[in-house]
C-alpha cells in the first residue's frame, strides 16, 4: 500500500494555509508516506502523483461547509462540487475525477476555516494538529478500508 497526502492552500490566506501547515507537520515528523505541499496549484502535481502510483490519495484543504470553524470532515464524492473549496486554478472536483482514473481511493479531507485572511486561527491550527495525528496513527480508518 502506497499513501500520498496532498496538502493544498495559500500560506498567506489565513485558514487557507491549513494544507501547507499540515505538510510542514508531516515533514517535521518524518512520516513513512509521501507528502506534497501543493500550495494553491494542486493541478501542477498531477504528474508527481501519477509517478508515485499511490493506492490511496488524501487531499487536505480548507473547505467552506457551513459548520463550526476547525471541524474536520471527509467530503463525500457527491458533495465535492457543491461545497466551496478554497482558491485554486481548477476545481478540486475535476482534479479528483482525474486522479480516480489511476488511484484506487481518493479522499478529500476538509477543515472548516474561520477566516481566509491574516493569520491562521488557533482553532484551525489545533484541528490541523489533531488531523495530523489521526492520519499518522491511521485512526480515520481510511487506510484500513483497502
Amino acid at each position: 500500500m502506497n499513501l500520498v497526502v496532498m496538502c493544498v492552500g495559500n500560506r498567506e490566506g489565513g485558514d487557507d494555509a491549513v494544507g501547507p501547515y499540515i505538510a510542514d507537520q508531516f515533514k517535521e515528523r518524518k512520516v513513512d508516506f509521501e507528502v506534497i505541499d501543493c500550495g494553491i496549484a494542486p493541478e501542477n502535481f498531477t504528474s508527481v502523483v501519477k509517478r508515485l502510483k499511490p493506492s490511496i490519495l488524501i487531499i487536505i484543504d480548507a473547505v467552506e461547509m457551513g459548520i463550526d470553524p476547525g471541524d474536520i470532515r471527509i467530503i463525500p464524492k457527491e458533495k465535492i462540487g457543491v461545497m466551496h473549496v478554497s482558491t485554486h486554478g481548477i476545481p478540486l472536483s475535476i482534479l479528483i475525477e482525474y486522479f480516480n482514473r489511476f488511484v484506487k481511493k481518493v479522499v478529500l479531507l476538509g477543515i472548516q476555516p474561520k477566516n481566509m485572511s491574516g493569520f491562521m486561527s488557533d482553532i484551525v491550527k489545533d484541528s490541523a494538529d489533531r488531523l495530523t495525528e489521526l492520519i499518522i496513527e491511521n485512526r480515520l480508518g481510511i487506510i484500513d478500508e483497502l
